[in-house]
């Protein structure tokens, strides 16, 4: 370990059993160390970020190995493709960008407010809470973490308890780079999320579900902490009758699968021209065997997190076969004793089904037919608004009417996942997936305080309307009224 880092550890948080008065010891000692240095300069935020860096490379293939292991198969290629580079590359871009984010901005004056001068400054929050899910352990926590950092800001981070191995390797790993009053790891179960989000952080960044999401939002407005809230959601995939199915699938397919669908962004359900469901399954079905064949031995495939989370999804199979859906096979059988969910597609379920009623995070696929745009985008508008929606087509026109006429958190046109992998683009739901947003320049914004300053100058005329009013007030008051 560093030995001014070592020097700065706060040694007061080790071996306090009860989680809210470790977290709220941490917390203190992170708001003492901001205030006495409220406004960090360029170089002590791009020093955090280089560490946080090295910290990534040093520790990779431990974070990949204590991944795999709380799935119980999950490819370090995966690790390294959907955790790894996106985190290095957001810290890349935040070094690159970071001196151009701090700049004071100046901001014009009405002539009313003239010969004064004005400008925003970008200021630090303080202290940030992440609360980061299961399913990309790493990205999902330390992608907000490069956002708070390069803002200036202190951090605790609560990884989930479902990844019980990951979250004990990223504690040794942050306690290497950082002091515990720079950043700090706060790991356990339910109770200590509980206690974690109800604490008074500055603002507080939590990824996951939307039932919990609402829990959290209820105990941070008791300490009026601002929230952003990454939820999830049912996102849909619409394939317009002009697309090319040789072309669009393979990118479909790649989506839905990615980590065996337990992804935020994953393609929930397909929208498809009622004509070409046959086509479409068939074509799915040969390029799942071209991704994963062999399936369930495939040493690609991610498995599924939990005994639980396997459960349901054959649950979500069962019920809709019950109320009569079809249930296309598109690979081999599952494997519950390794939890290896082999695809399937699900054609017809009824809308209260669970199915097509909660997000699915799986490799589970409703499809489902529509006859014309009209219909498919009524379909989405009357369901909560997704996290993310895809189009596939080459029609133009109908791509215009998709955008302009459904609300979603992003989207990604002839593809899917991929707008997530772009720092420039803002990431964010909206309605029940979410509120706020963060990567690039909107993760720095969202962890900062915009400060507005006006300097007033020795000709101020503002004088002119001091009292005792009389005449000269009057008539200044009818001038700013025509002129303001």
């Amino acid at each position: 370990m560093d030995g001014q880092v070592a020097a700065r550890m706060d040694e007061t948080a080790v071996g306090i059993a009860d989680p809210a008065a470790r977290i709220s010891v941490l917390l203190a000692a992170q708001k003492a160390a901001w205030s006495t240095d409220v406004t960090p300069s360029h170089a002590v935020r791009d020093g955090r970020l280089d560490r946080l860096d090295r910290m990534v490379v040093a520790w990779e293939s431990r974070f990949a190995a204590a991944i795999s292991e709380d799935f119980g198969n999950r490819p370090a290629v995966v690790t390294t493709l959907t955790d790894i580079v996106p985190v290095r590359a957001a810290i890349r871009h935040a070094r690159r960008e970071l001196k151009r984010w701090m700049r004071p901005r100046r901001v014009s004056l009405a002539w009313t407010g003239k010969p004064a001068s004005a400008q925003i400054l970008r200021q630090p929050l303080g202290v940030v809470g992440i609360v980061a899910p299961w399913n990309y352990p790493l990205n999902l926590m330390l992608s907000p973490l490069v956002g708070a950092l390069a803002a200036g800001n202190r951090a605790l981070l609560k990884p989930s308890e479902l990844t019980p191995a990951f979250s004990e390797v990223l504690a040794k790993a942050v306690a290497e780079t950082f002091a515990e009053d720079e950043v700090a790891v706060v790991t356990g179960g339910p109770e200590v999320a509980t206690a974690f989000t109800a604490a008074p952080f500055d603002h507080l960044i939590f990824t996951g579900s939307t039932a919990v999401g609402r829990k959290v939002a209820e105990a941070a407005a008791r300490n009026l902490t601002p929230v952003t809230l990454e939820l999830g959601g049912k996102s849909p995939v619409i394939l317009d009758p002009s697309v090319d199915l040789g072309k669009a699938v393979p990118r479909l397919v790649w989506g839905k699968l990615l980590n065996s669908g337990q992804t935020c962004v994953a393609p929930d359900y397909a929208l498809v021209p009622r004509g070409r469901v046959p086509d479409f399954l068939a074509a799915v079905k040969a390029e799942v065997a071209e991704q994963y064949p062999g399936l369930p031995g495939n040493a690609d495939y991610t498995t599924i997190i939990s005994p639980r989370h396997f459960d349901r999804l054959v649950r979500l199979v069962e019920e809709a076969r019950e109320r009569d859906a079809e249930v296309v096979e598109l690979a081999g059988p599952h494997d519950p004793e390794r939890r290896v969910f082999s695809p399937v597609a699900v054609v017809g379920a009824p809308d209260d089904t669970g199915v097509m009623a909660e997000e699915i995070f799986g490799p589970i696929l409703p499809v489902v037919p529509y006859d014309t745009l009209d219909e498919a985008i009524a379909y989405i508008n009357l369901r909560d608004r997704p996290l993310a929606l895809y189009w596939f087509g080459s029609d133009k026109a109908a791509e215009a009417r998709v955008l302009s006429g459904t609300i979603a958190g992003g989207v990604t046109i002839n593809d899917t996942i991929l707008h997530l992998s772009q720092d420039d683009l803002p990431f964010g739901g909206v309605g029940a997936s979410g509120y706020g947003a963060y990567h690039g320049e909107a993760g720095f914004l969202a962890l900062s305080k915009e400060k507005p300053v006006l300097r007033q100058s020795v000709l101020s005329g503002v004088s002119l309307l001091y009292p005792p009013y009389g005449r000269l007030a009057t008539w200044m008051l009818k001038l700013l009224g025509r002129l303001g």
